[in-house]
C-alpha cells in the first residue's frame, strides 16, 4: 500500500514538472532519474549526476551553435567571452529557479526543496534536465527547451556588447538595408613596428565611408565602424582625418 501511495505521488510529481517545463517525456524514467538528487537516490549511479554530466555538454553545444550564428563577424575570443556569460552555473541556477524545478526533485531527507536550495544544487538540476531532453528527443527537441532560456540572456549580453562594438552595429545594419557585408581596409600606416597606428576605412559594397587612425588595427576598425554609422545617419564624423 505504502508503495502504491509512493508511486502516485510520483507520478504527480513528473506529471506537474512536465508541464512546468513544456515538454511530455517519452520516456518519463529519463524526467525521474533527472529530478533524482544523489540524497535522494540508492546509489550514485541512481542519481542525476549522469545525466547533468551529459546535460552540461549538450548545453554548451546549444549555446556555442547559436553564438556563432548569432555573431558571424566575432572572434574566437570574443565568443568565448559571451558563452562564458551566457552558460553559467548562476544561470542555469536562474532558469531553474523560474521553472519552479526545486518542488519537483527527489531529495534525501534532512534536504527541503523550494526556494532554499543552493544555487549550485538547482544548476545541476536544470543541467540534468537538459541531458534527459536529449536522451528522450535529441536535438529537435533539446534545442528549442534550452533556447527559450538563453535567447533573452544572449540578447542581454549582445546589447552590452554592441554599445561599445561599432563594427557589430554596422554589420546589422549593412545587411539589413544594404544585404551586404562591411569589409574593412588599412588604408596607411605609421610609426614603428612595435608601435605602428593604421588607417583604416570601413566599405560597404563599393562604397568606402570616412577612414580613422588607431593604434591598431582593431581600434581603427571600430573607429571606421562610428565614422560609417555617423555618415549612414547623417551625423557629423567622430573621428576625421583631415
Amino acid at each position: 500500500m505504502a508503495t502504491d501511495v509512493s508511486n502516485r505521488k510520483d507520478a504527480i510529481i513528473l506529471e506537474e514538472c512536465q508541464k512546468a517545463i513544456d515538454y511530455r517525456f517519452k520516456q518519463p524514467e529519463l524526467l525521474r532519474a533527472a529530478l533524482t538528487h544523489a540524497s535522494g537516490a540508492q546509489s550514485r549511479l541512481a542519481s542525476n549526476e549522469r545525466l547533468e554530466f551529459l546535460g552540461d555538454a549538450v548545453l554548451g553545444m546549444v549555446a556555442v551553435e547559436q553564438l556563432f550564428r548569432r555573431f558571424p563577424e566575432y572572434e574566437e575570443g570574443e565568443l568565448t567571452k559571451i558563452k562564458s556569460a551566457v552558460v553559467s552555473r548562476r544561470t542555469c541556477a536562474r532558469i531553474s529557479r523560474l521553472l519552479n524545478l526545486g518542488r519537483f526533485l527527489f531529495l534525501g531527507k534532512g534536504i527541503h526543496g523550494g526556494e532554499a536550495l543552493p544555487a549550485n544544487l538547482l544548476a545541476d538540476v536544470f543541467e540534468s534536465l537538459v541531458g534527459a531532453i536529449y536522451l528522450d528527443g535529441g536535438l529537435e527537441a533539446v534545442r528549442p527547451f534550452i533556447l527559450k532560456y538563453l535567447n533573452p540572456e544572449i540578447e542581454q549580453v549582445a546589447e552590452g556588447e554592441h554599445a561599445g562594438n561599432y563594427k557589430s552595429s554596422l554589420q546589422q545594419l549593412a545587411q539589413r538595408d544594404f544585404e551586404e557585408i562591411p569589409q574593412y581596409r588599412v588604408l596607411d600606416e605609421k610609426g614603428p613596428d612595435h608601435s605602428k597606428c593604421f588607417k583604416v576605412a570601413a566599405m560597404i559594397g563599393r562604397y568606402h565611408y570616412p577612414p580613422a587612425w588607431g593604434r591598431n588595427k582593431k581600434e581603427a576598425e571600430q573607429k571606421a565602424a562610428m565614422n560609417a554609422l555617423a555618415r549612414i545617419h547623417g551625423d557629423p564624423i567622430p573621428y576625421p582625418t583631415d
